[in-house]
């Protein structure tokens, strides 16, 4: 039986890249006088790279080095970032958080059920206030261990965050199961050697997600089924703490 579900954050708990920190990383650019502008599909392409500042630095050495700005880049990019981040969490904070379908759901059962929870973004901890307010009072106390922001060095694909994660919850990966929306972040999850359910994006329906034991549209809610798109199949409308539990012990035959 399953012990803990741990959750990625932007685009797995909620879908916040678009139309979130895309939006305040424009903001911030214009307020620092940049003429950069990051479209959807350019965003898009750019999560390939993980972590805001490293996005940042990317854009700027290896996309549009033309724009990069004057001065000490690395202090630049520092200065970005913050500003960009109290600006998503005025933006969310003003506008609310679209949690995905199920997640509260899942969430409530699941602690109802007694697992226990974790978080494993790549998202500053300032990000997550809004995220907490959205699932409801209390809900940063929902989870024994947060892992966010640059809590370790190496961010995802690498594992570190997920390792970070299970070293806090003192459990083996074969006692949990990850959700995540991206392949990066699948490779993270499986890297560490865990089973992982994938809830695509818009941005991410199109990417390799074969390591995953489940790939879905959604995770369901009653009056709103989830759609499997590959992966395992499961009974029923929704994925619930009974339908994880059936589908965790097939982890070892894929």
């Amino acid at each position: 039986m399953l012990k803990a579900l741990i959750f990625d954050v932007d685009g797995t708990l909620a879908d916040t890249e678009r139309d979130g920190h895309r939006v305040a990383f424009n903001r911030a650019f214009a307020e620092e006088g940049l003429p950069v502008v990051w479209d959807v599909p350019l965003y898009g392409q750019l999560l390939a790279i993980t972590g805001g500042k490293e996005r940042l630095l990317h854009f700027f050495t290896r996309v549009r080095p033309e724009l990069r700005p004057a001065g000490d880049l690395d202090a630049v990019v520092r200065r970005l970032h913050a500003r960009k981040t109290e600006i998503y969490s005025d933006l969310l904070n003003a506008e609310g958080v679209p949690l995905r379908p199920g997640v509260r759901r899942l969430l409530l059962e699941a602690r109802a059920r007694g697992l226990r929870l974790g978080i494993a973004t790549t998202t500053t901890e300032k990000n997550l206030e809004p995220i907490w307010s959205a699932l409801g009072d209390g809900a940063r106390g929902w989870f024994d261990i947060v892992g966010a922001g640059d809590c370790v060095a190496t961010k995802k694909p690498a594992p570190d965050i997920y390792e970070y994660v299970l070293r806090g919850l003192g459990l083996p990966a074969r006692d949990c199961l990850a959700f995540e929306d991206s392949e990066n972040g699948l490779r993270a999850a499986v890297a560490a050697g865990l089973c992982t359910v994938v809830t695509v994006t818009d941005y991410t329906r199109d990417q390799d997600l074969a390591a995953a034991l489940l790939v879905v549209d959604h995770l369901g809610e009653p009056e709103r089924p989830s759609t499997r798109l590959s992966g395992v199949p499961f009974a029923g409308r929704l994925l619930d703490v009974d339908t994880l539990n059936a589908l965790s012990p097939l982890c070892a035959r894929r």
